[in-house]
């Protein structure tokens, strides 16, 4: 995910802006029906279902009040599945928020995230309107997912991380001082590529980094700072994942 400023946000046409506008207030609700029904069918009868083992370590770390950007890598269309599971409301009683992809918003996975409160962003060209909604978010204290490698890999490595979540935390952050945002990196590690039935996950919660710890100096070098160190704890978290230099990512 990319953050644009305004001054780019500007230059779209009209017709861009409604559109862009649109798909900001319409696609983040939580059903207060559905949602809860979805984490009682996946906490007991789905995920245990289809996969041999789910281990989990670090829930310890999750931060149940306050505003958090979840940080997870991306190996799986399960993560969506597996992430609530792991530390949404039957572990912490606060529901997740997901800004995804358009891509990964179709479908019966698009219609789970969006019934539990997900929203698409456009990668390329996102909305002004979907970044402000998600600092919105942050400041109402919701937990706030974002996978900052951007797309699926299954490759067996961690591939550089989009400067995105760096930005949007600190642009929360500065906007309100003393809001305390914390991002939480989460490591998702199946025994196989294609995760199928029998396949086993491993799901790694690392420590919180407070983003206010980067908010002196200037805003470019706090903001790679801040996505170096997220980037390192991740890797700390999948030992057996190899690292992609930042020149080669595709």
């Amino acid at each position: 995910m990319e953050i644009y400023t305004s001054h780019q946000t500007s230059q779209e046409t009209p017709a861009s802006n409604k559109a862009n506008t649109k798909v900001a207030h319409t696609t983040s609700r939580v059903s207060p029906w559905l949602s809860p029904l979805l984490y009682l069918l996946g906490q007991h009868l789905l995920l245990p279902f289809f996969f041999r083992q789910i281990e989990i370590t670090g829930q310890e770390n999750i931060p149940l009040t306050g505003p958090v950007i979840l940080a997870p890598t991306h190996r799986s269309r399960w993560d969506s599945l597996l992430l609530p599971y792991a530390t949404g409301r039957c572990v912490t009683g606060r529901d997740l928020r997901f800004m995804v992809t358009i891509n990964e918003c179709q479908g019966l996975q698009g219609w789970l995230v969006r019934s539990m409160g997900g929203f698409p962003v456009n990668p390329q060209r996102p909305a002004i309107t979907t970044l402000r909604h998600a600092v919105e978010l942050l400041q109402q204290g919701e937990i706030l997912v974002i996978y900052p490698e951007g797309n699926i890999y299954r490759d067996g490595k961690l591939h550089p991380l989009k400067p995105g979540i760096a930005r949007l935390s600190l642009t929360a952050e500065s906007s309100h001082p003393g809001l305390d945002v914390k991002i939480l990196p989460v490591s998702i590690n199946y025994s196989q590529p294609y995760p199928q039935w029998g396949t086993s996950v491993k799901i790694s919660i690392g420590t919180t980094l407070n983003v206010a710890d980067y908010t002196g100096g200037k805003v470019k070098q706090n903001a790679q700072n801040l996505t170096s160190d997220l980037s390192l704890v991740l890797q700390q978290l999948s030992p057996q994942e190899s690292v992609i230099p930042e020149n080669v990512n595709s």
